[in-house]
């Protein structure tokens, strides 16, 4: 265990290397984002505490979400893109710590990597997520609609997300039939269900009675997920086994690895529990499930 925990933090500058040559970021709704009528100030600041002896990036009031690409090294590509959504509560965004240090682990895998930064803080008299599930969506169609340009294989793009960039996975998971905004461009005539979906320690995927929330109506379209949960993530655990009975009872192929101790929040760094060792595990997946080989 303390070899993985190692490998994990002596594994930052060499995936900082291999994340270099991300693009600049693509606005995705180029005439302003559905809905919005002010912009906000963007803000960024390291001043919320430290995870695994470092700062995090947070960033609020984003009113023109991008999306940001990290290709993969053409020596080790193997086709498959991955949505990165942060999380933050949909009040920011934990940029580095759940978007950039993803991305540049799913790079050393041979996965190419597309940062979301959708809208936060959640808009007044709207769902939480609305705002956000729209910008998941066009990122979604947009990665689809450019997968020849960038070498992507257009059935093997899904999602991932940390917090409430997984329950904004999870929403994205079930919610692909229609657009939630309306059609730009071409973009937006291709599928925006994800091929694939990783949730870690997702937030607000419960409701009452033992249910998951509204928005998650599971069905047997819904994509191949995998969750990691911690026991002491003691907000959020119901809704990860809900969800995972939810996926069960409608033969979604689901996987699920709890671990004791955690808590919520580690992202890829040392936080020194076994719960570090989550990225072999999701690389496991990856393999089994044909995602990269």
């Amino acid at each position: 265990m303390l070899r993985k925990c190692m490998f994990i933090v002596m594994g930052t500058s060499m995936m900082t290397s291999i994340g270099n040559a991300q693009s600049d970021p693509v606005l995705l709704f180029p005439k302003g984002a559905p809905g919005e009528t002010v912009g906000l100030i963007e803000k960024a600041d390291t001043d919320g505490g430290r995870t695994g002896g470092e700062t995090v990036l947070r960033i609020s009031n984003v009113s023109e979400p991008t999306i940001t690409l990290y290709p993969s090294p053409a020596d080790i590509a193997g086709g498959a893109a991955m949505i990165v959504c942060p999380g933050g509560g949909y009040n920011i965004l934990a940029y580095d710590l759940e978007g950039d240090e993803v991305c540049k682990w799913l790079n050393s895998l041979g996965i190419t990597a597309v940062l979301l930064k959708y809208r936060v803080p959640g808009r007044e008299g709207r769902q939480r997520y609305e705002a956000a599930l729209q910008d998941v969506q066009r990122a979604i169609g947009y990665v689809r609609a450019h997968a020849g340009d960038w070498h992507i294989d257009r059935a093997k793009i899904g999602v991932m997300g940390f917090s409430a960039g997984a329950h904004l996975s999870a929403v994205a998971s079930n919610n692909y039939r229609q657009r939630t905004y309306p059609k730009i461009d071409a973009a937006d005539n291709v599928s925006c269900r994800p091929d694939f979906c990783l949730l870690v320690y997702p937030a607000y995927l419960d409701a009452p009675n033992f249910q998951v929330a509204p928005e998650l109506k599971v069905t047997a379209d819904t994509p191949p997920t995998l969750l990691i949960q911690t026991e002491d993530d003691k907000s959020h655990i119901n809704g990860s086994l809900f969800y995972y009975y939810a996926l069960k009872e409608a033969g979604v192929p689901a996987w699920m690895h709890l671990y004791s101790k955690g808590g919520h929040g580690y992202g890829l760094r040392d936080t020194h529990s076994a719960v570090n060792e989550w990225p072999y595990r999701a690389e496991d997946w990856f393999r089994e499930t044909g995602i990269i080989e």
